[in-house]
């Protein structure tokens, strides 16, 4: 029996979830870019998406799509997530013998300009953490001092550290932690985030099991991400730090301090739990550009204009 495109699209997303371990991150935009795109064609094609409909969308249907999404301001890392989406959705139906369509594997993939990561400097990422622990509430600068202690200090994605449970702590001379794609990585651990988080630890003034997050909105339930970025946000108009001073630019101030440390470009990428060396290997070009521009400031011929 023929199935409609949103019941497909649930079947999708389910499928994400429990055999590809996707993140809620990646399911709320991956169904959010495909809602879209059989909105679009339906209205597109005329009438509401089939089975039959979706076999026979052309790669100039695809295009109506992009350019539709391109004209609503959307720039060319949203189309290249849109298109990631539709195609593992094509990949679904095919997979699962409902259907064959390669049109969307035959448009071409917009180039997507990565730019470079903003760090802090070592003295800016310690004043962000001396003044995240001035709270009125103790227990509450306790958090925030440890937040961002161990982002900077063992490199964490945001989502990791809000993952860790109450039973980590104590934390022993390294930490497993679950990074994209539900891959485990070991990072070593400074003995002052051990102590800071220890320290949080002890005062939180909520009881929980050990299976239960360990870091925790004020209300006692489990911190958010969107929290943590309203942490960095007071502390850029407090110590009037720049706009990309983030809680993920802690982890990148933790990757490219280690480099100019004398650390290898190898053990930053385990450390950072890339899967692919060359996504670690901008940090290198950031750091090139550094030297350069410091370079054409502070050497004579540096400061004169070409005519």
């Amino acid at each position: 029996m023929a199935q409609e495109a949103d019941s497909l699209r649930k079947h999708w997303l389910a499928a994400l979830a429990h055999e590809r371990r996707a993140s809620l991150h990646t399911l709320r935009a991956y169904g959010d870019d495909v809602a879209r795109f059989l909105g679009f064609q339906a209205g597109h094609t005329g009438g509401a998406l089939t089975e039959k409909k979706l076999a026979k969308l052309t790669p100039a249907d695809i295009r109506a799509f992009i350019t539709f999404r391109r004209q609503e301001g959307l720039g060319p890392g949203g189309v290249q997530r849109a298109l990631a989406a539709v195609r593992s959705f094509y990949k679904f139906l095919a997979k699962e013998q409902i259907l064959e369509n390669a049109a969307a594997r035959s448009i071409r993939t917009p180039r997507v300009r990565r730019g470079l990561p903003r760090p802090l400097s070592p003295e800016d990422a310690q004043r962000a953490i001396t003044e995240a622990g001035e709270h009125d509430v103790e227990w509450l600068g306790a958090r925030d001092a440890a937040l961002l202690t161990l982002l900077y200090g063992a490199g964490l994605r945001i989502s990791e550290a809000l993952g860790l449970k109450r039973g980590d702590v104590p934390l022993g001379e390294t930490l497993t932690v679950i990074g994209k794609g539900r891959k485990e990585r070991s990072v070593p651990v400074l003995p002052l985030v051990a102590a800071a988080l220890s320290d949080y630890a002890g005062k939180i003034p909520f009881t929980g099991a050990s299976s239960s997050p360990l870091f925790l909105s004020r209300r006692g339930r489990a911190m958010s991400p969107r929290e943590a970025q309203g942490l960095m946000q007071r502390l850029r108009g407090r110590l009037g730090l720049p706009e990309k001073a983030t809680p993920h630019a802690l982890r990148h101030s933790f990757a490219t301090h280690i480099l100019q440390g004398g650390g290898d470009l190898r053990s930053v990428q385990e450390l950072l739990g890339h899967a692919s060396l060359s996504t670690t290997q901008v940090y290198t070009a950031m750091d090139t550009r550094q030297l350069l521009e410091t370079y054409s400031r502070a050497h004579p011929r540096g400061q004169i204009r070409k005519t």
